[in-house]
């Protein structure tokens, strides 16, 4: 099976020049002497390190393109003809109670205080990346309004220009992160939470002490990973001055700025632009134990855990460990992840697959509920763009899984509705738009309903956050749709059986019924009646 072409891939904007291609190195099956491009070798050639990353960087949001053996499109839902689980207690089952407007997508997460959502899903971890930063208002209000937890990532305060650290290198100041938690505060309605992510140089900066002292936040989350690379987050600096400030700041910044050559590369304009890189962690039961002590101990009431496509071994940590400390969600994102800043290469061939690691989760959290322990609440992420697939999670993983963590699938609402916004702004709407409308109240379809809540505050909402509700509305529809059909009138009352493996091999390594076996004995105690 050819899972991806490597040496050329549109995201790092490569190609080969010959229609045949050696499958194994994706080299050219005619590499031509004096050929003009442009494969990623011959890129690399000149450019380097550049070809690591999607292109433009900070600008696209990017997925692997890997094609992995099993996935899952490998499951489908069933649909059943008769009953309906979780309907209002005392409610009789008939046509015409059981109607899909009827199903409740609420969930809830969390050890003792429970955290309502009104859809099983939030975003992924929108952190000190450049796309993060610019549409954070259209992000952190469209998550407040439509009731779901919003996560703010990795390394906010360390990239703050306004960043002011003591004597001893806490923070006292930073003006990025209060106005990340203002915003969302401002339009939170009691559904979801604002969890800021901490990663080797958060910790150190005293990122925790600063949001609980100042904001009072009641959540925290620990960080180990991701499902994008197995390496520390990245971004992009544009600027020799920016760069040097970052290394003095202890990151890890490459090519190294302070270096004379390098200096000299980039005044002359052969480096472009620097990588600040984190630390990778290095995790033991003591420490972790005893730094979700010391968080607890700051105030929070909450805290979480973020994990990534590592291994079997790192996956039985964090459920083991997580269930020892009692955190209050476990986030499992699987390989490719990514919102295209991680390195292509390792996007791509790193880690276990979403699918893979979630059916590894399953079987890990059943062994542990038979020893008696109970396992942390957990979210699956790692390439989930839909109600149906979250369902499909939801099921995979019932009863332990509430959620799903999605990057991408969130991101592109509160980007076209920022967009449409511009548009309209330069008389520009492109077709594709303009078709529905050529005013936000026409072209919005959920606009009126928002409008009737906030009246005239609906002038200080952006159209990205309008994007992000009309998704959630729909996704919330969707899902209601597939619930419905499957009988399930609330989130709790999916299970593994309302799943059907459509090949042996994903019914192998999920632990899913295949089709032709899924309720085969009871089909066959009423043919034989």
């Amino acid at each position: 099976m050819n899972l991806r072409r490597p040496n050329a891939d549109e995201s790092t904007g490569t190609f080969n020049r010959s229609k045949n291609v050696a499958p194994m190195s994706g080299i050219c099956s005619r590499c031509i002497d004096g050929c003009k491009g442009g494969c990623e070798i011959w890129l690399s050639s000149f450019r380097g390190r550049e070809v690591l990353y999607p292109r433009p960087f900070g600008e696209v949001t990017a997925g692997a393109d890997k094609n992995y053996p099993v996935d899952y499109s490998h499951l489908n839902i069933q649909g059943y003809a008769r009953g309906a689980k979780g309907l209002p207690e005392g409610v009789k089952a008939d046509p015409d109670t059981a109607l899909f407007p009827n199903v409740d997508t609420e969930t809830d997460y969390g050890w003792t205080k429970k955290i309502k959502m009104r859809v099983p899903l939030f975003t992924g971890a929108l952190g000190s990346t450049e796309i993060a930063r610019k549409n954070w208002e259209h992000f952190a209000i469209g998550a407040a309004i439509s009731g779901i937890t919003l996560v703010c990532g990795e390394n906010v305060c360390g990239i703050d220009p306004g960043l002011v650290l003591d004597s001893n290198g806490k923070i006292t100041k930073s003006p990025e992160m209060d106005r990340r938690i203002e915003i969302y505060n401002k339009y939170h309605e009691g559904y979801g939470e604002l969890l800021v992510q901490m990663n080797v140089e958060d910790t150190r900066f005293g990122v925790a002490e600063y949001v609980s002292s100042k904001h009072g936040l009641d959540t925290i989350e620990l960080k180990w990973g991701q499902g994008a690379k197995c390496i520390g987050g990245e971004i992009k600096v544009k600027t020799l001055k920016r760069a040097i400030e970052l290394k003095k700041r202890d990151y890890i910044v490459s090519p190294d700025p302070t270096l004379h050559e390098n200096q000299v590369a980039f005044n002359e304009g052969a480096i472009k632009e620097f990588e600040r890189h984190s630390r990778l962690g290095f995790v033991t039961k003591e420490a972790f134990l005893e730094e979700v002590d010391r968080l607890r101990s700051l105030g929070f009431k909450r805290v979480t855990l973020k994990t990534g496509a590592y291994s079997a071994l790192e996956l039985a940590m964090a459920l083991r460990y997580g269930a020892e400390a009692k955190l209050d969600l476990l986030t499992i994102d699987g390989a490719p992840g990514g919102t295209g800043m991680s390195p292509w290469p390792m996007m791509n061939e790193w880690g276990i697959p979403t699918f893979y690691l979630q059916a590894l989760t399953y079987n890990f959290c059943e062994k542990l509920s038979r020893k008696g322990m109970r396992v942390p609440d957990i979210a699956m992420a790692g390439g989930f763009s839909s109600e149906d697939g979250v369902f499909k999670a939801l099921a995979m993983g019932s009863p332990y899984v509430k959620a799903v963590c999605m990057g991408r699938g969130l991101m592109i609402p509160g980007m076209v509705g920022k967009n449409i916004g511009n548009w309209l702004k330069e008389d520009n709407l492109p077709k594709s738009v303009s078709k529905y409308g050529s005013a936000v109240k026409e072209i919005f379809v959920a606009y009126a309903e928002l409008e009737e809540k906030f009246g005239s505050e609906m002038k200080n909402i952006p159209l990205g956050a309008v994007g992000i509700y009309t998704y959630c509305q729909k996704f919330k529809v969707g899902l209601q749709q597939l619930m419905a059909g499957s009988r399930n009138f609330r989130l709790s009352t999916i299970s593994r059986k309302d799943l059907m493996a459509l090949t042996e091999e994903a019914s192998k390594i999920s632990g899913i019924p295949y089709v032709m076996d899924a309720y085969g004995e009871e089909a066959n105690k009423i043919l034989e009646e």
